[in-house]
């Protein structure tokens, strides 16, 4: 271990430093994954759930690309719900329950089986420099570990900082110590820092809850999984959660507390993320609302420890207890530990390359909460990119990296380099432009090719997802081809509520319409019959029934991903001299300097350049 030298370092075991770190090592990399605590890799710090709201399609993404967060997700899911399907498919996003525990316990058996991968338990507090290139890290051992290429991803661990009430003490989660060192390092060498916080709500005992003056909310009844492998399979049975709600008596328990509120009495200096207020936030931002949904969540199949999702705070504990039993349902409830707000250190993404290569040092990779970001998703899908470019790197083969048209990620990555964030950043479907082809659906065969191209998905995976497309295909082909009769369809369209046809007409043209959907089309003979002889699974059907039913939505969009992928070949160059253009005004020249956008595109996207700065930039390109 000391005297050996490492491909690539991976610095922290959480969803970012677990993706990294088996990126890394499957494609061949001599890799060491360094963290605190083993016991702890890739835990759910926060809520014991992946997915959601485009998070979903991270998933789904990083699985397409050969990580694991979606098989550790199906492998550990409690419950399984498809959210948003009453919107078009561009927004429906797939979530899981998980038991945590499991969760955790599950990633860790796939790095411990992984060959060219090696753990070490221990704080990384300094890193190791040749000039502008990383050498390695030194750890509170003083153990000097050397490496080719490092990847940090410290999460909220970076001189953490844990508020509960009036209460602070230093800390990088609950129970575990913060890591100092490694910020001042950064620094000195030239990097720009900031802070931002985070928080979570209390802990509670199910067994103290009453769920029978709550909502329950199971799960799908047919549900489906995150991962395209057939390693993982669908749920055969569910745990639910349970919706309650704040009241005005609850709201008025908590605002006793608002003066001892770390929030607002100013001991928390830092930004929290928006899309994720603290109850108190809640409280005061929206003091028009009457209520507040609280979802109660189980951690796992044997556990008594429930998560209140919608009440995190950092208010003092007795008051977190006593504001909380207000709360319908629970009138007896019994706290596991309090909810408390965690302020860190984090690095402004803008000091990135596309890869998740530091610009200032060569072979120095960030990932994960480090750049502002908050979600396990978004942290590992980055974990992911930093572990495929590191090894890439290592061997001295050009940068990987996904266009905004091409994956979430690639929209999450650019987000981050070209806008910077001053708020924890969290990934939507309404950032992706291209969202009608990003969808979850088809992860696998927009992102499949790409990874087996550079090793990382195997063959098997990329015949699967190959056969699923000619399957698909061929279906489409068929919707396209038959003809329907009006005795055979005109039942159904009334039912329906649909214009009935006085001659036949092809599928395809019936499948098109607004209020005909795939359980309408299989009830005709000739389709049953079809599908039964080809043996077609339902995320072929599925599939089809999206590029039939919005093929032109799609092909207009695809157009205008082509429009972008032109800009994005019109390349600047690295030593771009911008102060040299007088045309451009001082706050063009500062933001592009300060960036270094790689392409016409990216330059285009940075906050505050106008279209006649591009065109001068065009100019001077000779274009």
């Amino acid at each position: 271990m000391f005297n050996y030298k490492f491909d690539v370092i991976v610095v922290g075991g959480g969803h970012a430093g677990a993706e990294a770190a088996a990126a890394a090592s499957n494609l061949g990399s001599k890799t060491l994954l360094i963290t605190m605590n083993l016991q702890n890799i890739a835990q759910m710090s926060c809520n014991p759930a992946m997915g959601g709201i485009a998070k979903g399609q991270i998933v789904r993404e990083i699985d397409a690309l050969g990580g694991y967060s979606g098989i550790v997700s199906d492998k550990s899911a409690i419950q399984f719900k498809m959210l948003n399907k009453s919107k078009g498919p561009a927004m429906w996003s797939p979530r899981v329950q998980s038991d945590r525990v499991m969760f955790s316990n599950c990633w860790r058996n796939i790095l411990e089986g992984l060959p060219n991968l090696s753990l070490f338990q221990d704080i990384v507090v300094d890193l190791i420099f040749e000039g502008n290139r990383i050498s390695g890290v030194i750890t509170s051992l003083g153990t000097k570990i050397y490496s080719t290429s490092v990847i940090l991803t410290n999460g909220t661990f970076l001189n953490g900082l844990i508020h509960i009430g009036e209460r602070n003490f230093s800390g990088g989660r609950s129970g575990e110590k913060s890591s100092v060192g490694l910020t001042k390092v950064l620094i000195n060498k030239g990097f720009s820092s900031g802070r931002m916080k985070t928080g979570t709500p209390p802990r509670v005992d199910g067994r103290s809850l009453n769920f029978n003056k709550m909502t329950e909310q199971p799960g799908d009844v047919n549900p489906s999984k995150f991962s395209f492998c057939e390693s993982t399979k669908e749920l055969v049975k569910q745990k639910s959660c349970f919706i309650t709600y704040t009241d005005e008596k609850v709201h008025d328990k908590l605002k006793e507390g608002f003066s001892r509120s770390p929030m607002f009495n100013g001991a928390i200096k830092s930004v929290g993320p928006r899309y994720c207020p603290s109850i108190e936030d809640k409280i005061n931002r929206f003091s028009e609302k009457e209520r507040h949904q609280i979802f109660v969540e189980p951690e796992g199949w044997n556990t008594i420890e429930h998560y209140v999702n919608g009440f995190s705070t950092s208010l003092p504990a007795e008051i977190q207890y006593d504001a909380l039993k207000k709360v319908k349902g629970f009138e007896k409830v019994k706290f596991l530990r309090p909810g408390y707000a965690i302020e860190y250190d984090y690095f402004h993404p803008t000091q990135l390359e596309a890869t998740l290569q530091t610009k200032l040092i060569k072979g120095l990779f960030f990932a994960g909460q480090i750049n502002g970001t908050t979600g396990y998703e978004e942290a590992a899908a980055q974990g992911l990119i930093a572990g495929i470019n590191s090894h890439r790197f290592v061997n001295e083969l050009s940068g990987f990296t996904l266009g905004r048209s091409e994956a979430y990620i690639g929209v999450l990555i650019d987000d981050l380099i070209t806008k910077g964030t001053e708020e924890p950043y969290r990934m939507f479907t309404s950032r992706a432009e291209f969202r009608t082809i990003l969808r979850q659906d088809n992860a696998d065969i927009r992102l499949t090719n790409k990874s087996n191209s550079i090793g990382l998905a195997n063959d098997n995976r990329l015949e699967k997802v190959s056969e699923k497309v000619k399957k698909a295909n061929a279906l489409i082909t068929f919707y396209k081809e038959s003809s329907v009769l009006p005795e055979e369809i005109n039942c159904i369209l009334t039912n329906k509520n649909s214009a009935k046809i006085d001659q036949s007409q092809k599928l395809y043209k019936i499948y098109s319409r607004p209020n005909i959907f795939l359980e309408d089309i299989i009830a005709i003979n000739k389709v049953s019959n079809y599908i039964k002889e080809n043996r077609l699974e339902k995320e072929i059907l599925e599939y089809a029934e999206i590029e039939t039913k919005y093929s032109g939505y799609i092909k207009k969009e695809i157009e205008n991903a082509e429009k972008l992928k032109r800009l994005e070949n019109i390349r600047i160059p690295k030593h771009f001299d911008y102060g040299s253009l007088p045309s451009l005004s001082f706050e063009a020249k500062e933001k592009l300097i300060k960036i270094k956008p790689s392409s016409i595109s990216q330059a285009s996207r940075i906050s505050g350049i106008k279209p006649s700065d591009v065109s001068v930039i065009l100019v001077k390109l000779g274009r």
